[in-house]
């Protein structure tokens, strides 16, 4: 979530989330201050006592949020704030919020107007028409302020889709053109749409979450992350990086954005990793990799753990457990990494300045008491709205048994800061729904299922190879909760099904007895029904599934796969196309969390993006073992056997990469280097597993005796 791109105009924005000047803000300003605590407040209501119809609860988020959008950003001038544009924008976003609340009011009246005349289009008033293109409209231009011009063009593209242009389409591409009631009404009441599903998630879960994370920022969890990583990382070689690591991977917790990441931790950690001796290029990447792996450290995962569990119907708990073990593999990569580098550049083991101890024992029952009270809640089946509600809570009782007590003020501060922290997030979700609605309702999705499948002719390296190509082209224009949002929509369903189908291939290798099934098949080829019933060669198997037809693929999965197994696909599925969405972070050309370090490094844009790119490969090997292997699913045992071999792989992958280990490498350390990882991959085979990981160790070994020939 990019809160970052932002583009506020400064005479209003400064004031109106600065509590420490609220004594000199003008009247209008300090109205808006209580006005953002009296919101975030709400949010906590809504979800514990209040209960308002979803309908409700979601116009009033968005509505608040609008008008706190259009009041802190500017339209096209780069001018600071006159009074005039402060007049306009303050008219603009109250015209917003009272037709999103017009929009929930209006609902049962259009349902009975249109009951009453039956066989007619939706029975929409002029009031009802002039909220709807106002809300429109305005979620368009807000999301243009906030992130730019690629959203607002997938939109109006997306409904002018639905609307005419679907019909002028060729092939599997053309959709029948709704009249305009039938969109306006699809765009603002179905599930789909602005008020519907994706609004939920933020007004129910992320905007809580955000507000937590900004109660742990003031009271001093953030500082604790810091100096308890100096802790345990200072007297190791090339220590500062690795306090860069861990310190991101925690912060991640806290802080929904790479970028807004990078920013808080690395003014702290570069400087610390250039004077420690790094270079600055790859001081920078270390940090935008570490703070893009954040989004993928439990328990808060920015915002896609949410999402997930929404789309999946996958318990949030859940997506949250299985997913620990690949985000400690990435940071793992990373720090495998910075340890190669240490010693390929000779640096020092001493001690990365001083721990300030007061700041790690102020911070510690602030940042461990609360994440553990909500982790523990998450896990055991409670929901998420709840989970962070009760975390923020037992935050504000533990504050007072430490230096940092959470008082009126610093409450006033944290709630403040957990609305300006979402604002983006809260209209970029909103905006997302159109494109949602218009995907969902012209059946795009299934048509992009379709392409995938028949692109990659049943090759599942292909599949992941367009969904890596289109997850990074949509990550240079959008945020990556946005990116994740479009691509799961359009790729998970067929990525699941290519999962599934692995399945389906053994049960036609060893014969499938059940004889409906097996006429389904012969659907397809009659003569396959000996072959089908007894079975068949694997390279036969799999010839005849990619001959199947989509539709009837879809029809045949249920019965060949049993439903958990299915359910863990499509986690599964999910878990691929939202880690493949953070390579925008740190891939060039357009790699936000990147730029943003090497501003801090004073580094060159370009080639720190390249270092963080390099050092950020967990981002595709993970994915790769989510793929192939039962890393998702699996019993504790297999899954320790999974992970701990992985590791010995990700050091040798990182050896390959950074062409060094514990000293130079030999010409033939390659092709052992090389087996050896492919061994220590290969999915729960004790012999190939064992053999690999004695080949990475014994060329570690190796090379810190070794000498190359001057």
């Amino acid at each position: 979530m990019n809160t970052d791109s932002i583009k506020p105009s400064p005479a209003v924005k400064d004031r109106l989330f600065d509590i420490d000047s609220i004594v000199s803000m003008p009247w209008y300003a300090k109205l808006c201050f209580a006005g953002t605590i009296v919101f975030a407040l709400w949010h906590l209501a809504t979800n514990l006592v209040l209960h308002e119809p979803g309908r409700w609860q979601n116009a009033i988020h968005f509505a608040g949020f609008a008008f706190l959008a259009a009041v802190t950003t500017r339209t096209f001038s780069k001018n600071s704030a006159t009074h005039l544009s402060i007049i306009v924008n303050t008219v603009f976003g109250f015209l917003i919020a009272a037709s999103s609340l017009w929009i929930a009011f209006a609902e049962n009246g259009i349902y009975e107007r249109t009951l009453a005349q039956t066989g007619l289009p939706w029975q929409f008033t002029p009031i009802d028409w002039m909220a709807g293109v106002i809300v429109i409209v305005g979620v368009i231009e807000l999301t243009r302020r906030l992130t730019g011009w690629i959203i607002p063009i997938l939109i109006i593209l997306a409904m002018g889709y639905i609307l005419y242009f679907g019909k002028l389409l060729p092939g599997a591409f053309r959709a029948a053109s709704l009249p305009l009631d039938d969109v306006l009404f699809r765009s603002l009441y179905n599930d789909e749409g602005m008020f519907g599903i994706i609004t939920t998630i933020s007004s129910a879960n992320i905007t809580l979450f955000m507000i937590f994370g900004a109660f742990l920022v003031v009271s001093g969890a953030s500082d604790f992350v810091i100096e308890a990583s100096k802790v345990i990382a200072g007297r190791m070689r090339g220590g500062a990086a690795f306090v860069a690591v861990i310190s991101s991977a925690l912060t991640g917790t806290i802080s929904g954005s790479a970028i807004a990441n990078t920013a808080s931790t690395g003014v702290i950690t570069i400087p610390l990793m250039k004077s420690n001796g790094f270079r600055p290029q790859f001081a920078a990447g270390v940090e935008a990799a570490s703070s893009t792996g954040g989004q993928l450290m439990p328990p808060i995962m920015g915002a896609g753990a949410f999402i997930m569990a929404s789309y999946t119907g996958i318990p949030y708990g859940t997506i949250v457990a299985v997913s620990v073990v690949p985000a400690l593999l990435y940071f793992m990569s990373v720090a495998f990494i910075v340890r190669i580098e240490a010693i390929k550049y000779n640096i020092s083991t001493e001690q990365i300045g001083a721990v300030d101890k007061s700041k790690m024992l102020a911070g510690f029952l602030n940042f461990i008491v609360p994440l553990a009270v909500m982790t523990f809640m998450l896990v055991t089946g409670k929901t998420p709205s709840y989970a962070a509600a009760i975390a923020i809570g037992t935050l504000v009782v533990i504050s007072w048994f430490t230096p940092n007590k959470m008082g009126p003020r610093n409450i006033a501060k944290a709630l403040n800061l957990g609305v300006k922290t979402s604002i983006m997030t809260a209209v970029l979700l909103v905006a997302v729904g159109l494109i949602n609605n218009a995907v969902t309702t012209s059946g795009l999705a299934n048509t992009f299922a379709l392409m995938i499948a028949q692109w990659s002719q049943g090759s599942l390296i292909i599949a992941l190879g367009l969904i890596t190509v289109a997850s990074l082209v949509l990550g240079m224009g959008l945020p990556v909760t946005a990116a994740y949002i479009v691509l799961s929509i359009l790729s998970a369903p067929a990525l699941a099904g290519m999962l599934a189908d692995s399945i389906i291939v053994q049960q036609l290798v060893t014969g499938i007895s059940d004889p409906t099934v097996a006429a389904t098949f012969m659907l397809v080829d009659p003569a396959l029904a000996t072959k089908v019933a007894t079975g068949m060669p694997i390279a036969e198997a799999k010839a005849l599934l990619s001959t199947i037809p989509f539709d009837l693929s879809i029809a045949l999965r249920p019965m060949l796969v049993d439903p958990a197994q299915m359910t863990t696909f499509l986690l599964t599925a999910h878990l691929i196309v939202f880690w493949l969405s953070q390579d925008s972070n740190v891939t060039p050309p357009v790699c936000l969390a990147a730029f943003t370090a090497a501003g801090i490094a004073g580094s060159k844009p370009m080639a720190t993006g390249v270092e963080a790119w390099k050092i950020a490969k967990g981002l595709y090997v993970v994915p790769l073992m989510f793929a192939y292997t039962p890393l998702i699913g699996s019993e504790l045992p297999q899954l320790l056997q999974l992970g701990v071999f992985a590791l010995f792989g990700l050091y040798g992958f990182n050896m390959l990469l950074q062409r060094y280990a514990e000293g130079p490498l030999a010409l033939w350390h390659y092709p052992l280097i090389l087996v050896g990882t492919v061994l220590t991959f290969y999915p729960l085979h004790w012999t190939y597993n064992i053999i690999g990981a004695i080949l990475i160790l014994g060329v570690t070994l190796h090379s810190k005796t070794y000498r190359p020939i001057e």
